[in-house]
């Protein structure tokens, strides 16, 4: 029954989620309705100590980002820079190739340290132009990004320095860049499918005559009337501004605070210290300074077309961050809840059955990050737990620690990005779409970068990879 409580209640959410009810209403429902049948009694706790607190310190951590974020991208398409960016795009690569320009430039921000959501909030704007000007579907836009951003960009090329792959160093001993070659297999095996899958849905579409889109698609990126498009080079330096600013913040910020930081509010009275941990904030700090220097980057060269509608604008991008981010909260709210019921935990002993040491650690992380909703939640979660056991069982087999970080950050973004994943929420309603017209191709994107895991698995012991 426990297992059931929970099982219903990843399955209402994720059906409201694709019916397009507000993931913000129905994230506490569904959540309190497992306690509900679970333990009357801690309905109120649960929802007061457990899900509130958990959703308002995530926007605590993350709302300046997805703010800063979404004015950023808001900025690179008052600018014209989107446009140029795509014009230059078409002429270098061709009108054919829309799809794999998005992924390419995911990709590289993503890899080049940007988050996950600000990549969502900066590439859209100029995917929507690409798309429009190739006559590619924009139901495909979701898909499209998510392949660039959620998938071998994140956990599985060597060095990345998304969370993910971060995670795992801690309970392993290894570093980002642990078995290069299995991520390298598994990268490629996400591209190389991603891409022809992506491809056939084009040519499907085309086939069958559907463009673009109606005047009345939501959330289109208003068009360019600032005259004469800036230089591809100069479009293109606040997203290079961005990457490099992220990684040399990340790698300053430590040594300018150290461990800790603290200060004392000047109020009346005594007043305790503010201490910080520096290590858990680094890298969000790092991210928040790197996209002020953007935006300030798009405003150095593009002061002209911006500031006639600059005010409406950054209205809009603020609303929209909002949305974002109280979407995402709710449902990292939602997963703290489950993750704290009996049934949660029945599933996580349930998954100690699988032999073999590789396939129980996948299938274990890519089953939690799923019920979460969330690939670093899921991973945290797995590895808190069990990590101990993942280790005796690798060692006892003899598996380098490095493969069994590769497998555990690629499985952390396997079955996570379901309808109910905030990620998911947060990029349909960027993009002003609708789990009903695009999910469909994120989730054929999911199970590609799931059935990466198990190429990976398979690369290591019969090819020797590591």
């Amino acid at each position: 029954m426990a297992f059931a409580i929970v099982l219903a209640a990843l399955c209402f959410l994720m059906l409201a989620a694709y019916r397009g009810y507000s993931v913000i209403l129905f994230a506490p429902i569904a959540a309190l309705g497992a306690v509900l049948l679970t333990d009357p009694a801690l309905v109120a706790p649960m929802f007061t100590g457990l899900f509130m607190d958990k959703m308002v310190g995530f926007l605590k951590l993350y709302f300046p980002v997805f703010m800063l974020g979404a004015v950023f991208g808001k900025l690179i398409e008052m600018s014209g820079f989107s446009k140029a960016i795509v014009a230059a795009t078409i002429g270098l690569v061709g009108r054919g190739r829309a799809m794999l320009s998005i992924v390419l430039v995911c990709a590289l921000l993503t890899y080049g340290g940007v988050s996950l959501f600000v990549v969502v909030f900066a590439v859209y704007p100029f995917a929507a132009e690409l798309f429009r000007q190739a006559d590619i579907p924009k139901r495909l836009i979701p898909g499209t990004i998510a392949l660039g951003a959620f998938t071998f960009t994140m956990d599985a090329l060597p060095g990345t320095p998304q969370i993910q792959n971060i995670i795992p160093t801690s309970f392993f001993g290894t570093t980002a860049w642990a078995a290069p070659w299995l991520g390298t297999l598994g990268a490629v095996f996400i591209l190389a499918v991603g891409l022809t899958y992506l491809e056939s849905r084009r040519r499907r579409a085309a086939a069958a005559g559907e463009g673009y889109g109606q005047a009345w698609l939501a959330n289109e990126p208003a068009p360019f009337e600032g005259g004469r498009l800036a230089h591809p080079l100069v479009a293109l330096l606040p997203l290079v501004v961005v990457g490099v600013a992220n990684k040399l913040l990340a790698d300053a910020v430590p040594r300018l605070y150290g461990a800790t930081s603290s200060f004392v509010p000047a109020v009346i009275g005594e007043a305790k210290p503010v201490v910080q941990e520096v290590s858990k904030l680094a890298a969000i700090w790092a991210v928040e300074g790197a996209l002020l220097l953007g935006i300030l980057c798009v405003l150095l060269f593009a002061w002209r077309p911006v500031k006639q509608s600059f005010a409406e604008g950054s209205k809009a991008a603020v609303a929209g961050a909002l949305l974002a981010s109280m979407n995402t909260a709710s449902e990292y709210g939602f997963g703290a809840v489950i993750a704290a019921l009996p049934g949660f935990k029945l599933i996580a002993d349930g998954l100690h059955a699988i032999p073999n040491p590789l396939v129980n650690q996948a299938v274990s992380i890519t089953a939690l990050a799923g019920i979460t909703g969330s690939a670093s939640g899921g991973m945290g979660i797995a590895l808190a737990a069990m990590a101990d056991t993942f280790i005796r069982n690798a060692q006892a087999a003899g598996i380098p620690m490095e493969v069994l970080h590769r497998i555990a950050a690629m499985a952390s973004g396997g079955m996570d990005t379901l309808p109910h994943n905030g990620a998911v929420i947060t990029l349909l309603a960027v993009t002003g779409l609708t789990h009903r017209q695009s999910y469909r191709d994120i989730f054929a994107i999911t199970l590609i970068k799931t059935a990466a895991v198990f190429v990976a698995i398979a690369g290591y012991y019969v090819l020797g990879l590591v």
